[in-house]
């Protein structure tokens, strides 16, 4: 029987505005990454996952839809996205869209009939629209907080200059989040999802997974309140929602999925949304958080596994995505764990001890059993860009935060693709005379040295390692066990057996481990003394 090939893809996410512009206006699109599908196949991936590319005011990037049934004109048409996934297809890359279902724009048009139509409408049912506290309704409805920073409620005008009640919205204003007991909006999303896999996509990673349902009463939190039990995420009646999307996703065939952005504090919440009538699999967020140490890494892999036990899920394995900082810039910091509540830079990062442990972990990664997710950049050891003038961010936690929290747009640089031009190849027509625009974010001028170009002609680059992995990944290491068998090497050498012939070595202490004798290199993160490895390298070898 074959293994479905979710339970070992690797896949690669593309931020479609910062992976390459085909029309040479500064900003990525769809034109661009049709051009660029024969790098994909060549890097060795299976599937691609694009951030939104919905209609969409961009207050969230993209986040905050307008059109589930469209293609922003920034990225494109309609019609190149078909394109897009035929030739995906062609080239033998399954293609996953984001669904961003916890709230949607204030531009979309349910929301302006929301508002149009007035207090106790019909229309206003499909939101959080709630009166507030206090003699006048002048307080918020309860004291939940914004994912983004400030009150998570905004008050509205009405048409006759009143003041109206309040609506929630867990992220920012512009994006209001939508109500899920109210049959509207179910019935509105399983079209969304039959409009899409209509179109051949290959599933579904689902934007806040955990926060669709709301405690009845929307109760306060509370001074103290149980991080587990918290009222606007992993309440009981999500898991009606996507049992009901599992049974219409079931429906096509070509073995279609579900993803899910699931951030919760216990490993039995997590693994619920991974049951078998619901989602396929989720981001495994402990293992992108760990500290690059041993014994905290055996920890997160064996907790890993321990929690999709139960459900038989594969477990995922990432090391960046478009809200986090780039691992090759954590791994280089004193502190190189990373928390979603607290993303600035606090100290500075060395690049060269960044990007070796970059490289060791991303052989860590592709040798777990599973999934894997490489983060468009990844795989030339982008780091961070921590110097963006403020004028220039547009990451809504920044404004949000006051200043405070620098956002995201740090991982989300476009990339560069060869070693000169305005844009270093990000735009069309960057090696013409007419020069293309200048990209939407500033790269950092040492960026010509990682482009795609200069990585190509060195053979010990991190896109020849990343090509390697991968294909070794393909040919040797999907068809074994869906285990792994530790191997006692001592508290700050990480080994492991994936059955009887392949083993993953990864010493992150300062002192030399030496392989056993007869082994056999197929791979490694770094240069070896003879049979010894360093610090800080991955080794994969057969015995």
């Amino acid at each position: 029987m074959t293994t479905p090939w979710w339970r070992h893809a690797a896949i690669y996410q593309i931020y479609v505005r910062s992976f390459a512009d085909g029309d040479g206006d500064g900003t990525g699109d769809l034109a661009g990454v049709r051009a660029r599908l024969p790098y994909l196949r060549e890097l060795g991936v299976d599937a691609l996952w694009f951030n939104p590319w919905y209609t969409s005011p961009m207050a969230d990037a993209g986040y905050d839809v307008a059109d589930y049934r469209d293609i922003d004109p920034l990225f494109g048409t309609l019609a190149e996205a078909e394109a897009l996934i035929t030739e995906a297809h062609g080239h033998g890359l399954r293609v996953l869209v984001d669904l961003v279902p916890n709230h949607c724009s204030d531009q979309h048009v349910w929301f302006q009939q929301a508002l149009a139509a007035g207090p106790g409408s019909p229309e206003r049912e499909r939101f959080w629209f709630v009166p507030g506290k206090g003699v006048d309704g002048q307080l918020p409805p309860n004291d939940w907080n914004s994912y983004f920073g400030g009150p998570a409620w905004t008050r509205i005008t009405e048409a006759d200059g009143t003041p109206g009640p309040w609506y929630l919205h867990m992220f920012a204003p512009e994006q209001p989040d939508l109500n899920w007991e109210h049959p509207e909006v179910r019935e509105e999303f399983e079209d969304v999802l039959r409009f899409w896999l209509d179109r051949g996509v290959d599933g579904f990673r689902i934007d806040v997974a955990h926060g669709l349902a709301k405690a009845p009463g929307l109760p306060d939190v509370g001074p103290d309140p149980d991080i587990t039990d918290l009222p606007y995420q992993d309440c009981a009646p999500v898991h009606d929602i996507y049992r009901s999307w599992r049974k219409l996703l079931d429906t096509y065939d070509g073995e279609r999925v579900f993803v899910g952005e699931v951030w919760l504090p216990s490993p039995e919440q997590f693994a619920r949304y991974l049951r078998p009538d619901e989602l396929h699999s989720a981001f495994n967020f402990d293992f992108l958080c760990c500290a690059w140490d041993a014994l905290a890494l055996r920890g997160v892999v064996d907790s890993t596994f321990a929690a999709h036990a139960p459900v038989q899920a594969p477990p995922t394995w990432v090391l960046s995505n478009h809200d986090t900082i780039r691992h090759v810039t954590r791994y280089g910091r004193e502190d190189t764990s990373f928390d979603m509540g607290d993303k600035r830079l606090l100290d500075a990062s060395d690049p060269v001890l960044g990007r070796r442990r970059g490289r060791a972990a991303a052989l860590l990664t592709l040798a777990l059993p599973g999934g894997v997710y490489v983060y468009q950049g990844d795989e030339l050891g982008l780091p961070e860009v921590q110097d963006l003038p403020d004028a220039l961010l547009q990451d809504p936690t920044f404004v949000r935060s006051g200043g405070i929290d620098r956002g995201r747009d740090g991982c989300r640089v476009p990339l560069p693709w060869k070693t000169t031009g305005t844009s270093l190849g990000f735009s069309a027509g960057d090696d013409t005379a007419s020069a293309a625009a200048a990209p939407w974010l500033p790269q950092p001028a040492g960026w010509s040295a990682l482009s795609v170009q200069a990585q190509e002609a060195d053979p010990d680059s991190v896109l020849a390692l990343y090509r390697t992995g991968l294909a070794l990944r393909r040919e040797l290491l999907v068809g074994l066990p869906e285990s792994l068998t530790w191997v006692d090497a001592g508290p700050e050498v990480l080994v492991f057996d994936r059955g009887e012939g392949f083993r993953c070595v990864v010493n992150l202490g300062e002192r030399p481990y030496e392989l056993p004798a007869g082994a056999t290199v197929l791979l490694a993160s770094g240069e070896l003394s003879g049979g010894v490895v360093p610090q800080d390298t991955t080794v994969w070898i057969t015995r």
